[in-house]
């Protein structure tokens, strides 16, 4: 006897014979039809006990098909699939409530495997309902291959509560990918709590991350709400988790491992129920060689590991982000811009240090400083060359100068102190000694411009805006054309 009867859908005979065949060995009754009429007749008539369709037939989209199919048979469990291997078409799967999403190729002991789990488990609800055209906002761009295998990762991740370590250049979209995660995901209802490790001062991050009460140190005088405590029932993004000090990195190897933490100054025991997501663009392996990161949080946090590619390994996505940006432009009312093939051409033969935020300010800027409707390849040129950093030769050469004054003031202090080691703030006087100069190179690098010397220098620009006015630094300007 049958262990059960499973209906087919896809317009692909090969992928309809090789379904059949494999279902039939593994005990299951096939039926296979190439077009979702015929669906819906076996259906409506009480046939199936499990349906596997493609999203595009050719008489109708699965999307639309799966509400009606669940309003007539609520219990029938539906496995969609697509060779569009898209985050909108994996994310709108779960969303109407399929029971999987296969994408195309699949493994065929896989699918098997998945129609045994639906035959058992009973069938999911729709998580909300999805509007028309809601998941074309996503800020994720790009029909490369490099990101192609990210939708795909996050379509499944959506559905689990598992810790994900984001990894990428500055500038890859970290935090944009993590807010997908969220916002997909089981917890979409909780908040969705940020905190980059490296805007915090080292001796608040503690506090920051699991709050404190009254009294608990100096100007402590209200019991304040940590980002743990902020984020319950939700997801915490921890950005720059490589710049975590040490000791705070034990206290959140605590929460992890046994569910609870307590507040800084606190006794009692607090129970956490969130989910964790970081992030970093350092090489963590090469921190735990050096000391500088526990190798037991790291494989905690590191559950599912997502590498986001820089932009110069998908440059075939340049065009689809320009679009993109002109059109979040146009909304911002700076008005409407076409721009020419030839542009976007140029623009792809550019190696985009800063990734898609260093393109996002470009077509920014590019926008804001041409009112041409068109934006010409010239125009483009003319942009990028007046953005271009100094040589590489002399970018390093600074690199050099301010590494041996790093030196020579180290050498300075325990020439001074002999084998003692140097009093407090050792830290502090260096970097008053070092920055000024630092930022200054870093400034002339990127002739003046501040976003680009920001992205370099990995600060925020408005910090960096700030520390130039208080160091009394002149910006280099590029001169006119």
């Amino acid at each position: 006897m049958a262990r059960g009867t499973v209906l087919i859908a896809d317009d692909d005979t090969a992928i309809r014979t090789v379904l059949n065949q494999a279902l039939a060995r593994a005990g299951y009754a096939p039926r296979a039809t190439g077009n979702a009429a015929t669906l819906w007749r076996w259906a409506s008539e009480g046939d199936g006990d499990v349906i596997i369709t493609d999203v595009v037939m050719p008489d109708e989209n699965a999307f639309d098909l799966i509400p009606r199919l669940q309003k007539l048979r609520p219990d029938l469990p539906i496995i969609v699939m697509s060779a569009q291997n898209t985050l909108m078409t994996a994310l709108t799967a779960a969303e109407r409530g399929a029971f999987e999403y296969l994408p195309k190729p699949f493994d065929i002991n896989e699918v098997v495997a998945v129609v045994g789990r639906a035959l058992r488990e009973p069938v999911r609800k729709p998580t909300r309902q999805v509007v028309d055209g809601e998941s074309d906002d996503l800020p994720l761009i790009g029909r490369s291959a490099a990101m192609q295998e990210i939708y795909r990762t996050l379509a499944r991740l959506t559905q689990s509560d598992l810790t994900v370590m984001i990894t990428g250049e500055s500038g890859t979209g970290k935090e944009l990918v993590a807010q997908v995660l969220h916002d997909h995901g089981k917890r979409r209802n909780g908040s969705f709590v940020a905190l980059n490790m490296a805007a915090i001062p080292r001796e608040l991050i503690e506090s920051e991350l699991f709050g404190h009460e009254k009294g608990a140190f100096t100007g402590a005088q209200t019991r304040t709400q940590g980002r743990f405590e902020q984020a319950e029932g939700g997801t915490l993004f921890l950005d720059e988790i490589g710049d975590m000090p040490l000791e705070a990195q034990t206290r959140l190897l605590r929460v992890l491992q046994q569910g609870e933490y307590t507040t800084v100054g606190g006794r009692t025991p607090i129970k956490s129920n969130v989910r964790i997501i970081a992030a970093t663009h350092r090489d963590l392996r090469s921190q735990i060689q050096q000391g500088l990161f526990r190798e037991d949080l790291y494989y905690r946090l590191n559950v599912v590991p997502l590498r986001l590619p820089p932009l110069r390994e998908r440059l075939e996505d340049v065009g689809d982000l320009v679009r993109h940006f002109l059109r979040r432009c146009a909304s911002e009312g700076l008005g409407q811009r076409a721009i020419e093939t030839a542009a976007i051409e140029r623009l792809r033969q550019h190696r985009w240090p800063g990734n898609v935020r260093e393109l996002e300010n470009f077509v920014r800027r590019l926008v804001a400083l041409n009112s041409e409707e068109t934006l010409t390849s010239d125009l483009v040129e003319r942009e990028l060359h007046d953005a271009a950093p100094t040589t590489n030769h002399e970018t390093s050469n600074r690199q050099a100068s301010l590494g041996e004054l790093v030196e020579q003031h180290l050498a300075d202090y325990f020439a001074e102190f002999g084998s003692e080691l140097p009093p407090p703030g050792i830290y502090e006087r260096i970097i008053r000694e070092v920055e000024k100069p630092l930022l200054t190179a870093a400034l002339t690098a990127t002739r003046g411009n501040q976003i680009r010397a920001a992205e370099l220098l990995g600060l925020n620009r408005n910090t960096l805006r700030s520390r130039i006015k208080l160091l009394d630094i002149q910006v280099f300007r590029s001169p006119a054309h």
